[in-house]
């Protein structure tokens, strides 16, 4: 296969230096081109037409964000941002996120750092250079009329258990995806929800407060000792193990181990492991989601689910920006449903 085309945008010298000397080490990725500001990255793409582009969120001229908006709309393309590791540049890897950006790689504090990323750049740079430009576009999904914050739920169809917990879990593309599914809950959903999303330790909290901002459903970032209740959506924080304690009625959720990066290949909180407590305490009562994302974390989650007469529910291929973690779950023969992204937060009303 021909190497992966990559154009690098960032405004400082040093960094396009280092990074592109560091990607050019691999016979796997070709750098065609460069550019200081978004206005010159978008004049450069139309003819150097890469596969992925590596953009600096922080630039002068056009920035980051406003560089993506303008290039999802005429001329889409994987993205992989470069972002701060701050407060402010969670958010705006949020954003970046949820406006089609395929994944981000933050930025070390200081320069000395920037050899330490390239790998997990170059990793993911093929990963976007493989995605479906399909998949990048959303559909922004707004909360339905009739389902404010004080107007009761529709009826669902009858079903035979209460679902009171659901579990959604997602990678690669889950921050956009989560925009159209989290938004199109009813505030007084008769169960709680909580969310596993693969992200680096210091940015599941922006996703948190970035959809509470868009949501009539309450959404926080999830604490240790928090109760799960029906009407919320917890997010899990990146970093640690999370499972859940107690008994009906009165389960919260636990917290445990230091906020740190996990080992290569594997991810904390895993999907699979928070399916698994839920399945435990919950039973039949538990309702698994798998959205977007790269590898097979939450197929044996499902599988747990499955034991215990839960159901499930995978995001359809058509409109995943990364088909893998749905697609191992229906390799191991535990989806009862297969449901395109819009349609999933119905698909879980009608479940409840």
């Amino acid at each position: 296969m021909p190497p992966v085309k990559v154009m690098l945008v960032d405004d400082v010298a040093l960094v396009r230096s280092i990074i592109g000397r560091g990607l050019g080490e691999d016979p796997e990725i070709e750098l065609v081109g460069t550019a200081v500001n978004g206005q010159e990255a978008l004049e450069k793409i139309p003819e150097l037409k890469p596969d992925v582009v590596v953009l600096d969120v922080e630039m002068p001229v056009l920035d980051g964000l406003s560089t993506l908006r303008r290039l999802m709309q005429a001329q889409p393309v994987p993205v992989v941002m470069l972002s701060a590791h701050t407060r402010e540049g969670s958010w705006e890897t949020v954003e970046a996120l949820s406006l089609g950006a395929v994944d981000f790689v933050p930025k070390p504090s200081n320069l000395a750092g920037l050899p330490l990323v390239i790998g997990e750049l170059a990793a993911k740079i093929k990963t976007a250079a493989r995605i479906s430009l399909k998949g990048l576009t959303r559909e922004k999904t707004r909360p339905k009329e009739g389902l404010s914050r004080t107007e009761p739920l529709p009826k669902p169809a009858p079903v035979k258990v209460r679902r009171e917990l659901v579990v959604i879990g997602c990678s690669t593309g889950g921050p956009a995806a989560l925009q159209t599914v989290i938004p199109a809950l009813p505030a007084r959903l008769p169960a709680a929800v909580v969310v596993v999303q693969h992200m680096p330790v210091g940015f599941t909290g922006a996703l948190a407060e970035y959809l509470a901002k868009r949501a009539v459903i309450t959404v926080k970032h999830a604490a240790d000792g928090d109760l799960v209740l029906p009407g919320q959506v917890l997010i899990a924080p990146a970093g640690s193990d999370f499972y859940f304690d107690g008994r009906p009625g009165t389960i919260r959720v636990r917290i445990v181990g230091e906020k740190e990066h996990p080992v290569p290949g594997s991810f904390r909180p895993s999907v699979d492991k928070v399916m698994a407590s839920a399945a435990q305490l919950y039973g039949e009562k538990v309702l698994g989601v798998l959205l977007t994302g790269m590898g097979r974390d939450g197929a044996i989650g499902m599988q747990e689910i499955k034991k215990r007469r839960g159901r499930t529910i995978v995001e359809a291929e058509e409109s995943c920006v990364v088909f893998g973690m749905p697609r191992a779950a229906l390799e191991l023969g535990v989806a009862d449903k297969v449901v395109p992204l819009k349609e999933i937060a119905q698909e879980i009303i009608n479940e409840l």
